[in-house]
């Protein structure tokens, strides 16, 4: 019996011919990643318990992302703290503010993650790696474990394969697709299971996504409990295809085989709460906004900015609203300025911030007080994700994000004046 993407990543990390959904392995990471909230509390645990040194930390990477601009003295502290212990442990992969952009993003735009690979990191996020086909498992706590010793036990998951078929209708964009699918999972309309589950895309659909499109579709499943989400290998930097690359066998076997038809979808909106919680647009159309944010590890590649843009113009962002656009990547912010995208933007009267997580992280650089709607392209929306825990904020595609800080409302992309 052949294997799944997924267990060739996990047997190959783990030093083994073959493994089955169900076996525990101890995967020896290429990479384990840590955010900049953690790496102080990561330091600390170890500190207290005697260690002095983390293994292989020519393997580690320390991304700033969630605190890029400093807004309160803990943050300056934080920062701080980092930077020294990224020096005293001797981090080979230490990128400070202003250096890389979003941990979830930049990585695959450098080539430090490449296709194959598997990685433990502490963000769930992480998922977004399975664009290119690398393997990133979220450790959470448990990747102080795999900073002291170089890896931690792990069950092969069951795989779920689902493939999606049909061309997406104009005004449709992958974040819709996800957005719908999370949905359809959740409310167990399609009768799987996907908990701890991997969900390996396939399809005409997927086969035609950029890079930014297979993103999406991660990224927007990770919030429901999957444990991951990979499509077939793909390079980001454009060079030909490796033959070291690894593809599932053709006799492997899927835990569950979901065939879907995206012909005829409509833009999708997650309501406030959580974002499987999907409806069409045009159930939430006319909801006034008091903000729109465009960003995220979700939707912040180029190639996102570059779609709102284009129902961006030649209008202005709606009086009383505030459209904040925050690139994932520095490279992205460079490109959005060499192409003229910052300045169309910054003509319809959007706020620009850095590189990075932006409002999704807590509301950093753009909180919403008390009773104030958004809507925007977030990872998620939970109940005081971006600042007073009585705001309500939905979540939608780049095209329904820009149609709607021009209204002033939720409004239908398709429509967009």
């Amino acid at each position: 019996m052949g294997m799944t993407l997924v267990e060739k990543m996990l047997a190959r990390a783990s030093g083994k011919a073959s493994v089955k959904p169900g076996d525990i392995v101890l995967p020896e990471p290429e990479l384990v990643i840590l955010h900049d909230g953690y790496v102080e509390t990561a330091y600390k645990q170890l500190h207290d318990i005697g260690y002095r040194r983390v293994t292989h930390p020519e393997r580690v990477v320390f991304v700033t992302d969630h605190q890029v601009v400093y807004t309160t003295p803990a943050s300056i502290l934080r920062g701080r703290a980092n930077r020294r212990i990224a020096g005293e442990w001797r981090i080979g992969h230490f990128h400070d503010a202003g250096q890389g952009g979003h941990g979830h993003l930049f990585p695959m735009e450098n080539g430090l993650v490449r296709p194959g690979m598997f990685l433990f990191a502490y963000d769930m996020h992480c998922t977004n790696f399975g664009a290119i086909g690398a393997f990133a498992m979220r450790a959470g706590p448990s990747v102080v474990s795999v900073l002291a010793t170089g890896t931690t036990w792990t069950v092969v998951p069951h795989t779920l394969r689902v493939t999606l078929e049909g061309e997406a209708p104009p005004g449709v964009h992958p974040r819709d697709v996800g957005f719908w699918l999370a949905h359809r999972l959740t409310s167990g309309e399609l009768g799987v299971e996907f908990d701890y589950r991997v969900v390996e895309f396939g399809g005409s659909y997927c086969d035609r996504l950029p890079l930014s499109g297979r993103v999406a579709l991660c990224n927007t499943l990770t919030e429901i409990g999957v444990l991951n989400i990979v499509f077939p290998p793909m390079s980001p930097l454009g060079s030909a295809r490796d033959s070291t690359w690894l593809e599932s066998d053709g006799d492997a076997r899927f835990e569950h085989t979901l065939v879907l038809d995206v012909s005829n979808l409509a833009p999708q909106v997650a309501l406030p709460g959580a974002p499987d919680q999907a409806v069409a647009v045009g159930d939430t159309v006319g909801i006034a906004i008091d903000q729109a944010y465009l960003g995220s590890c979700g939707s912040g590649m180029y190639e996102d900015f570059q779609a709102a843009a284009d129902v961006l113009a030649g209008h202005r962002v709606a009086s009383g609203v505030r459209f904040l656009v925050v690139p994932g990547t520095v490279e992205t912010a460079k490109r959005m300025a060499r192409d003229g995208l910052t300045q169309r933007f910054l003509d319809a009267g959007a706020i620009l911030l850095p590189p990075g997580c932006g409002p999704c992280a807590g509301g950093a650089g753009g909180p919403l007080a008390s009773g104030e709607v958004s809507i925007s392209t977030a990872a998620t929306n939970g109940q005081g994700r971006m600042g007073a825990k009585d705001a309500h904020c939905y979540l939608g595609s780049p095209l329904t994000v820009a149609a709607s800080a021009i209204a002033g409302r939720i409004a239908d992309p398709r429509r967009a004046p």
